[in-house]
């Protein structure tokens, strides 16, 4: 295909809004590092030197794909798929511990992040595997494999330890779902995450009493008519409180003690108001400076190079996962709202394209980019906020960071080029 027809067929929209987030987000990774010894803005030796070099290299590899054949992403899917897992492997052997996870490669001039490679890899391989004409979803050993290519790159990212990352794999499950899973699994899914909050809120005695509750109330509604099964019920019953009473030994014994202060901050588990302010400011210190930032901010801000807790220091990793926090402070809600359209409209821009397709394989790959870039999205606002506990997940396109603007880049434009 000529470069003039590639031209007319990328959607502009997308590529517009692209940009916008990219060029919002280094101004604000500038501003968040700025300081008075600040130089050029091209010096690779600040992180917004580096971040505008990535920004150039992203331009070349958009170029690139632009240049490949359409068929090269599908035919090669596998293959990618491979490298990134081998990667992930090999930083057991030859990793860089950085903040207590080891998940990069040193290279010299930066470090590479294997798993924000793996997200496109594991995306491309999902989507051939279930565009695949021998693929039948509904077949329960073809949904095992759908879900082992999903679960096999979290698995070797969770030992690290890097569970944000891990949890992005699960996203791509919204693909299988798109494409015929049935919904019950979504409704398990769903109620352990219930059954597990519930639990640790009000313990499984609570649980025990609200599931009597409703059955009492669910055979006094019933219509004679209708028959309940009552074997399934009961052991459904039964496999939930077992479920419940695992809860809490999980929570004690399996997660890390910086993991029960981030739900215990998030759940409320701490009922005395005063303990649990002293837990938001020394526990929960970054998103309560993270709050606090975005609230100065008002509904204007305080204007770019002007954000007092930007300066201050006052948000820790405030040009990485913190990064919206700038916006607040510095342009206030009039930014974040700019921002967070910005957002809204390019993934309702790319669900309308990923609809469009004529092509299975590229209607999925569709789908599993948006689920990816919406869970990130979703997990970082709320983490900054304070809606969600502490994980780790950079906002896309946003964020300070080499390995993510550019893997970001390539998972975006492959799907525009499809």
């Amino acid at each position: 295909m000529s470069g003039r027809s590639i031209l007319k067929r990328i959607d502009w929209l997308s590529v517009f809004i692209y940009f916008a987030l990219v060029l919002i987000g280094w101004i604000n990774i500038y501003s968040s590092t700025f300081t008075d010894d600040s130089s050029s803005i091209f010096d690779i030796g600040t992180r917004y030197g580096k971040q505008l070099f990535f920004i150039g290299v992203s331009l070349v590899t958009i170029v690139i794909i632009l240049a490949l054949e359409v068929n090269f992403y599908e035919r090669f899917s596998s293959l990618f798929y491979l490298i990134s897992m081998v990667s992930l492997l090999g930083l057991f052997v030859f990793g860089k511990t950085i903040a207590g996870a080891t998940s990069w490669y040193d290279l010299g001039f930066f470090n590479l992040q294997p798993s924000e490679l793996a997200k496109v890899a594991t995306a491309l391989a999902l989507t051939k595997y279930l565009s695949d004409i021998q693929t039948d979803i509904k077949r329960r050993k073809d949904q095992f494999y759908a879900l082992l290519i999903i679960i096999v790159p979290a698995l070797l990212i969770i030992p690290q330890p890097d569970p944000g990352s891990a949890l992005v794999f699960f996203a791509l499950i919204f693909v299988i779902f798109r494409e015929g899973l049935p919904l019950y699994y979504l409704v398990v899914l769903v109620s352990l995450i219930l059954v597990f909050v519930i639990t640790l809120m009000y313990g499984t005695v609570w649980l025990v009493i609200g599931m009597v509750l409703f059955t009492i109330i669910l055979f006094a509604l019933k219509r004679k008519t209708l028959k309940i099964p009552v074997i399934p019920l009961s052991l459904t019953y039964a496999a939930v409180i077992l479920f419940s009473l695992s809860v809490n030994f999980v929570f004690n014994n399996v997660f890390e003690q910086r993991h029960r202060d981030r739900f215990g901050l998030w759940l409320r588990l701490e009922k005395d108001p005063k303990k649990l302010e002293q837990i938001r400011k020394s526990i929960g210190y970054n998103t309560y400076q993270s709050e606090k930032a975005i609230e100065s901010g008002g509904f204007f801000g305080k204007g770019f190079l002007e954000g007092t807790r930007t300066k201050g220091d006052f948000v820790p990793e405030q040009d990485t996962d913190y990064i919206f926090s700038t916006v607040g402070e510095e342009w206030g809600f009039l930014g974040t709202a700019t921002v967070i359209i910005l957002f809204s409209v390019l993934f309702l821009r790319l669900i309308s394209l990923a609809e469009r397709q004529k092509n299975d394989f590229a209607r999925m790959y569709g789908y599993g980019v948006i689920s990816i870039l919406l869970i990130h999205y979703f997990i970082n606002i709320g983490m900054v906020i304070g809606i969600l506990p502490t994980i780790g997940i950079p906002l896309p396109f946003f964020s300070y960071g080499g390995s993510g603007l550019l893997f970001f880049t390539i998972l975006l434009f492959i799907f525009l080029r499809l």
